[in-house]
């Protein structure tokens, strides 16, 4: 585990200090100080504790990001024209059809694709990665080779390879290191595909996607890129980079609905067993047997979901026009205030998996800390029923990356992309320095393995069952 600090300077004259940090709050504000681009639900009123409400402060876009806005107005748009696709001559499934064949090409200009790269829409990026797991080559039944995968990945990257021939590998506590342990492993031979992450989902830094590419295919195999948490927030080009196979997941790109995308090379996937087996997977079925389809359509059976994929697409058109220099200086600012706001709390601990991560080029919006003497589900309530905030706690889907970075019952993660604002930041540091200073101002008790306010009598939109948030508790919070 690496933890930064900061070493004000001491020869500094404290009104030097103040005028440096004034300016530097000032500019990050003229950069931050308002949304990027305009998300769905922005100004949502979040009921206290001690009564009252005020502006939610989502710093949860890692879980699920809000739907842009120009995403929900086209949703709107479009909605009066859903029907089945692919099977009907009716206009309304004419035009349905016509949106999510192209909804395929717009995302694969989005990440830079290849001309005959495959375009395949699934649920998620867990999906994603799944499917592929069965399109694995094989000779005689036998798999050509391991997937070879590191010790950070997400649960999506990690658990579809547990069913073939795998590797694992410690990653090391250097980015450098890390692609040397890479190349170590590689050099051994008999691996098909290495499976990486784009961005960490627990400390949002990036890895070198190219370098990896390239040892991959230097040693006869394919690389495959968990794009959930790196599309969101950074161009990706996957011709350009050498990437075979992409996945990431339209919840988190600003899209409303569960889609997901793989992209990638074709002839894995139209030889691998179909993902879904039924009807639009087939050229031909018998009562014993059939004739599989080849392309999208193998891997897509049963009625697809239209308006996911065609909002997805939507988004990405979105995220494409935006300038990549403000983008980036937007989500920078808030990164580098909260860091280095977190960092000046007494108590408080930044987490981060490499010592030589360049925090302005190869991290996302991504933050995890924790608190010292607090368990990170009662911060994480606290911060919601006290202050208005939401972020996430626990561990992240990445049980061996906790445990390696020694939080084995988990930690923060506040998370942030283009409908963020630097308040959300500020507010949320407002949030932990009082903790820090006065405690809490609740009782809390744990509730279906979740702390929650005691006693709360908040109540939902009526439109909302009015029952406790933790009715559907993950059942990994339990171990």
């Amino acid at each position: 585990m690496t933890t930064a600090t900061v070493s004000p300077n001491a020869a500094a004259q404290p009104e030097t200090v103040q005028a440096d940090a004034t300016a530097r709050f000032d500019a990050r504000r003229a950069v931050a100080g308002r949304p990027l681009s305009a998300v769905t639900g922005a100004e949502i009123q979040a009921p206290l504790i001690s009564g009252g409400h005020v502006r939610y402060a989502n710093l949860d876009y890692g879980a699920s990001a809000p739907a842009l806005s120009v995403v929900s107005a086209y949703l709107n748009e479009i909605l009066p024209f859903y029907a089945s696709v692919h099977r009907g001559a009716g206009y309304a499934s004419q035009i349905s059809t016509s949106v999510y064949e192209n909804a395929r090409n717009i995302v694969r200009e989005f990440v830079g694709g290849r001309p005959d790269d495959s375009v395949i829409f699934t649920r998620n990026t867990t999906d994603s990665l799944n499917l592929l797991a069965g399109c694995l080559p094989a000779t005689d039944g036998r798999p050509d080779g391991d997937v070879l995968y590191l010790d950070i990945e997400h649960h999506a990257n990690l658990l579809p390879w547990q069913g073939v021939p795998h590797r694992s590998i410690v990653a090391a506590d250097t980015i450098a290191g890390t692609i040397e342990s890479v190349r170590a492993e590689l050099e051994q031979g008999g691996v098909s595909l290495l499976a990486v992450t784009g961005a960490s989902n627990v400390t949002g830094e990036i890895l070198p996607i190219r370098a990896l590419a390239t040892l991959a295919h230097e040693h006869g195999a394919r690389i495959v890129v968990d794009a959930a948490q790196l599309a969101p927030h950074r161009r990706v080009n996957i011709a350009g980079d050498g990437v075979d196979y992409l996945a990431f997941s339209g919840h988190k790109l600003y899209a409303p609905f569960g889609a997901g995308v793989l992209v990638g090379r074709p002839d894995w996937l139209d030889a691998g067993t179909p993902h879904l087996a039924g009807g639009g997977a087939v050229r031909e079925a018998r009562l014993d047997g059939v004739s599989w389809a080849t392309g999208p359509a193998r891997h897509e059976g049963g009625s697809p979901n239209v308006l996911g994929a065609a909002t997805l697409a939507r988004a990405t058109q979105v995220i494409a026009g935006l300038d990549q220099d403000q983008w980036h200086a937007h989500e920078s600012a808030i990164r580098s205030f909260l860091v280095e706001g977190l960092q000046k709390i007494a108590g408080v601990t930044v987490h981060q998996i490499f010592k030589d991560t360049n925090p302005d080029t190869d991290t996302i919006g991504v933050v995890n800390f924790s608190v010292e003497g607090y368990d990170a589900g009662l911060v994480a309530a606290y911060l919601s029923a006290e202050h208005g905030v939401g972020l996430r706690d626990g561990r992240f889907c990445a049980h061996p990356l906790l445990k390696r970075l020694g939080l084995p019952s988990g930690s923060l993660r506040a998370s942030f992309g283009v409908g963020s604002r630097l308040e959300d930041a500020e507010r949320l540091l407002a949030g932990i320095e009082s903790l820090r200073r006065n405690g809490l101002g609740w009782d809390y008790v744990v509730d279906a393995g979740r702390w929650v306010p005691a006693n709360d009598t908040r109540t939902y939109p009526h439109w909302a069952p009015n029952t406790p948030g933790t009715a559907g508790a993950a059942p990994c919070i339990d171990d």
